[in-house]
């Protein structure tokens, strides 16, 4: 949305004076003639907000056109968030499927998540890794710890204002999904499911692990599968990918992954190139004539015969095959084996909309479709070499209208905090919010990794203070702000929801001035003090 106005032009226009203003309602029936679509009536709007700031320090002490501002601008914010309602917004998505062979992380994934891109910043990454070290001791340190691969991300994310919302861990199967703060509140029914296809399903080495979740109203659904190996496994792929759609997750009134809004499918998905003999394959990889090799993709063949796979969308398939690479280089397997090379590392995905449409054409209309889904980007990351496959990464773009417009929970500081005395938090919920006594607000640093990373917290029903039809009060004892003070900002978590329903804006805390003059080690280890985890909420 574009601001209201430069800073020079507040500057001009703060000389004006309203002294010959006859009446506030003159102001808002010039302000009405002006075109809402056209720039010069943007301009002049910005230039009336302007205006209209440097009229309230003129008359601040005139409680009747006090009065009548107010009325005036609530006016004017109800028509914007009705418009707002109506509005198209886009949402950045960066999807990453990856084969990591049991390496572990890179010294650096800057090209990788985009992070050196021009433009503005992703909304989301879904990040999808396969054969992650699950060896036994690995495997069992990462049930007790966060894995290797998941430190790494937080570590590289969560500074630039993303937090890992979700992860689900099947094996060498990871999903790990991180969104920025802003889009929390409106982030719901957050679910995950694992489905084994190994062994007959008894074994976790071969699957699928699948996170879904509300998007300001729309669901989407994110599946991460590593299927069967070699070349001559097509049906048994394909059997087991039907098996991955089959699964259900476990709640009421959750759609199944093909009645999502949109459905993203990804992976070491090991489809090959059939019929041509590695020779004609690798010279056509030489002369970047991908085109010859298309055809003969399995999954492409796949997709004209299957039913199930008929709705799946695939961008252009302009970037080397993926698969199989000698170790830290861009040259095709030169082991003895010599792998044919092959596109097993994919990015699809299924708008649900679309496939009504094409089903019953002349019974859906534009004007129902709240929800579309654009690829910018879709390529393979030739720098990388630790596994013998390259990563794959798609960049979309979600057109969506926001079906929520209001966070579930507001909630703010109450006054100036410091670490020398108790202090107040506010918030208030919708009507329809299902609160808990299990429910807590949660004091973190504003590069917080997780919902469990909180540096306090207070429960919303034991530390209530005071409580009116329009909000509560809950405080938080001096002895659990940081005595170091600095940036942070509160989260209040849903036990029912099981997700963060309200987060505030960054504020400041002042430290402990009396601790720091007499001993600033004292206050420098009582920042490292973590109260104890809270029980109930120790998965995420």
């Amino acid at each position: 949305m574009a601001s209201l106005g430069s800073e020079d032009a507040f500057q001009d226009s703060a000389a004006l004076s309203f002294n010959d203003l006859e009446s506030l309602h003159n102001l808002r029936s010039r302000s009405a003639s002006f075109s809402s679509t056209g720039s010069s009536g943007r301009v002049q709007l910005r230039q009336r907000v302007a205006q209209l700031m440097a009229c309230v320090e003129d008359i601040s002490s005139d409680d009747e056109i006090h009065e009548e501002v107010s009325r005036t601008l609530d006016e004017a914010f109800l028509i914007w968030g009705k418009k707002l309602k109506d509005k198209w917004q886009e949402f950045r998505l960066h999807v990453v499927t990856w084969n990591v062979g049991t390496a572990s992380p890179p010294p650096d994934v800057t090209s990788l998540l985009h992070l050196d891109s021009p433009g503005p910043a992703m909304d989301m990454y879904v990040i999808g890794l396969q054969e992650v070290n699950s060896r036994i001791t690995n495997f069992l340190s990462d049930l007790a710890f966060d894995d290797p691969w998941s430190i790494f991300f937080m570590s590289v994310l969560s500074p630039l204002g993303y937090m890992k919302l979700s992860s689900i861990r099947m094996q060498g199967l990871l999903l790990l999904i991180f969104v920025k703060h802003v889009h929390l509140p409106f982030i719901r029914d957050i679910h995950t499911h694992y489905t084994r296809t190994g062994l007959y399903g008894y074994w976790g080495n071969k699957g699928g692990v699948t996170v879904r979740l509300s998007l300001y109203g729309h669901t989407i659904c994110f599946m991460n599968c590593h299927l069967p190996a070699h070349m001559e496994n097509t049906e048994q792929r394909l059997d087991d990918f039907e098996k991955i759609l089959e699964m259900q997750f476990e709640g009421e009134n959750i759609p199944s992954t093909l009645d999502h809004d949109v459905l993203f499918w990804f992976g070491d998905l090991n489809f090959r190139i059939a019929d041509y003999g590695i020779h004609f394959v690798r010279e056509s990889i030489n002369n970047k004539r991908y085109s010859l090799l298309w055809e003969k993709d399995q999954l492409n063949m796949a997709k004209k015969k299957e039913a199930f796979l008929q709705d799946f969308i695939e961008g252009p398939l302009q970037f080397k095959p993926t698969y199989k690479f000698d170790l830290y280089s861009d040259v095709y397997d030169t082991s003895e084996k010599k792998r044919k090379p092959a596109w097993t590392d994919r990015i699809l995905w299924r708008v649900k909309n679309l496939c009504q449409h094409a089903s019953k054409e002349g019974e859906f209309s534009e004007e129902e479709q709240t929800i579309s889904v654009t690829l910018n980007n879709y390529i393979s990351h030739m720098s990388y070499g630790i596994s013998d496959h390259k990563p794959v990464t798609g960049t979309f773009g979600l057109q969506l209208k926001p079906l929520l417009s209001d966070p579930l929970v507001t909630l703010n500081p109450e006054g100036e905090w410091s670490a020398e005395h108790d202090v107040l938090i506010s918030y208030s919920a919708l009507p329809e919010f299902p609160s808990s006594a299990w429910d807590w607000i949660g004091l973190f640093k504003v590069a917080f990794r997780h919902a469990n990373d909180y540096v306090t917290y207070a429960w919303v029903e034991d530390d209530e203070v005071s409580s009116s039809k329009d909000s509560k009060q809950v405080y938080m004892s001096a002895a659990e702000i940081p005595d170091l003070g600095g940036e942070f900002l509160l989260c209040y978590y849903s036990n029912n929801l099981q997700s963060i329903v309200g987060i505030s804006q960054p504020f400041q805390i002042q430290p402990n001035r009396t601790l720091l003059e007499k001993d600033p080690t004292q206050a420098e280890n009582s920042w490292m003090q973590k109260p104890d985890n809270l029980e109930s909420h120790d998965e995420f």
